[in-house]
């Protein structure tokens, strides 16, 4: 009688191993993926507001629901992805970005596009999560590599997915666009359900549902006051009471999360002022950043007979973020040379002048297309070195047992910030059109993009006057917070969310003075 020895345990071995292989590149996916999703936006505003018969600034909302919906989902997905179901987390934001390419891809009217597009936004809250799985599946080390090739692929995919989805758009239509978006998506569904394991390390913490929805009623209220307030009159009973509303809900929000042990934002870090540093920089540059991006991709899409525009394709607009991802990627080469030599301080400043004189560049010059090209990428430059100083304000400030919840706060400032500037820049641009027109006229890009440039300023001055007169020079970053500030260079700078890195078990020469 022959013995048949089991291959049990061999086979199981080889299919760990064989994960253990592809689970990389499955992230990679995954973070590229989130490149694809804010790519559905703004080059494809001009024909859908022609299409549907809505005008230009309405078209925003394209915009500004995605963005709310991220700004909300991406604390709350990074809480969740703390616990021992990272893979569900992302399952679950895979399947509600997919039903909303679908429905934005069938959609009847113009109501449901934006239904669509808000479900795409929890897409934008993905590549934290995937930093996060990277921490728990594998060495430090290799975590370590694995998430600068996270942020780098999602700065890369950016830079090519705008101009693959402008092409796919131009040559079919704008549903050919999300359809092809649904097809990604499926795809890299199935590939993290194969890949990816069951459950990961972390532990269960207790979800905070009050301070999620009292966050969201505020993020949703102000931005429907940005954008419709010039509607309804500013000093009109609806927009002042939605006003107060908003007043009240933030209030209650804070007092809420500093009484509660597991809170969804830790807001007390707010009063180092260095993170207030980071905190209002980031929120300012980023409402900047969405008075820009939209305004130059739709202007160059603008047809020559309405007096202004060059009547692009949506590829040339779609191609006019290569620029901004090469100044972006450029600034993350220098920030820590620049650093060294004349001093983290200034880097907040000189990042928020650059991208100051880049709007306003484009408000005054806007005769030939090439200047478009200019613009974006000195606005690249000056949005690079900016987000990439932000973060490592907070980590030198503060305990590295504290840097989680800090960054955390930051992240939310800064998700809000792009969700109104996006609604303000679709405020200035209804106030500037006319009755039954879908363009704006001219003075509503130039007004914006002015608006943008003293956003800039203010960022400017605040971030070199907000840290106080502090002695001597802040000390030398650590090799980690170097790769920090040149992945938030690289992703920041084509408009995507990057959340922090954990700085827990961090060098304590990671910490400020």
């Amino acid at each position: 009688m022959t013995t048949t020895v089991s291959a049990g345990p061999t086979a199981v071995a080889h299919e760990r191993a064989w994960r253990q292989h592809a689970a990389l590149p499955t992230l990679v996916t995954v973070a590229a993926l989130v490149a694809i999703v804010s790519s559905l936006g703004a080059p494809l505003i001009p024909s859908i507001a022609r299409s549907d018969k809505v005008s230009l600034s309405a078209a925003q909302w394209l915009l500004t629901a995605a963005l709310m919906t991220g700004a909300l989902a991406t604390p709350a997905m990074g809480r969740l992805a703390d616990g021992p179901r990272k893979r569900r987390v992302v399952e679950f934001a895979l399947v509600v970005v997919l039903a909303g390419c679908v429905l934005s891809a069938v959609s009847s009217n113009f109501v449901v596009l934006v239904l669509g597009r808000g479900l795409q936004g929890v897409g934008l809250g993905l590549l934290p999560v995937t930093m996060a799985i990277a921490r728990s599946q594998f060495t430090p080390d290799k975590a370590g590599r694995a998430i600068a090739t996270l942020s780098v692929s999602a700065a890369v995919g950016a830079g090519l997915a705008y101009p693959i989805t402008a092409l796919i758009a131009q040559l079919f239509d704008f549903r050919g666009a999300f359809w092809f978006g649904a097809i990604t998506v499926a795809l890299t569904l199935v590939l993290v359900v194969v890949v990816l394991p069951r459950q990961s390390d972390g532990h269960s913490r207790r979800f905070d549902f009050v301070g999620m929805a009292t966050l969201g009623v505020a993020v949703v209220g102000v931005s429907v006051v940005l954008s419709e307030g010039g509607e309804w009159g500013w000093t009109s009973v609806p927009c002042l009471g939605l006003i107060a509303l908003c007043v009240v809900v933030v209030g209650l929000w804070i007092v809420h999360e500093l009484k509660i042990t597991d809170p969804l934002v830790d807001v007390r870090q707010v009063r180092n002022r260095s993170v207030l540093t980071a905190d209002v920089s980031g929120f300012l540059i980023a409402a900047a950043m969405y008075l820009f991006l939209p305004i130059i991709v739709e202007f160059v899409q603008i047809p020559v007979a309405s007096g202004y525009g060059f009547g692009t394709s949506i590829l040339v607009s779609g191609l006019v973020f290569v620029p901004l991802s090469i100044g972006s990627f450029a600034a993350s080469r220098c920030l820590v040379a620049y650093d060294r030599h004349f001093g983290v301080r200034s880097l907040i400043p000189f990042g928020s002048l650059m991208f100051a004189l880049a709007t306003l560049f484009f408000a005054l010059e806007h005769r030939a297309l090439w200047e478009a090209f200019v613009a974006a990428g000195i606005a690249g430059i000056g949005i690079g070195f900016t987000f990439a100083a932000m973060p490592g304000f907070i980590v030198r400030a503060v305990p590295p047992s504290e840097t989680g919840s800090a960054m955390g706060f930051y992240q939310v400032l800064r998700s809000t910030g792009l969700s109104v500037g996006s609604a303000l820049a679709a405020a200035m641009l209804r106030a500037y059109t006319h009755g039954g027109h879908t363009f704006p006229s001219f003075e509503g890009f130039r007004v914006t993009l002015i608006v943008a440039t003293a956003l800039c300023v203010m960022t400017a001055l605040l971030s070199y006057l907000l840290p106080g007169n502090a002695r001597g020079r802040p000390p030398q970053p650590t090799e980690k917070v170097e790769r920090m500030m040149e992945d938030d260079a690289e992703v920041e700078g084509v408009g995507l969310m990057l959340a922090g890195e954990s700085f827990e078990d961090t060098d304590p020469e990671a910490q400020g003075t």
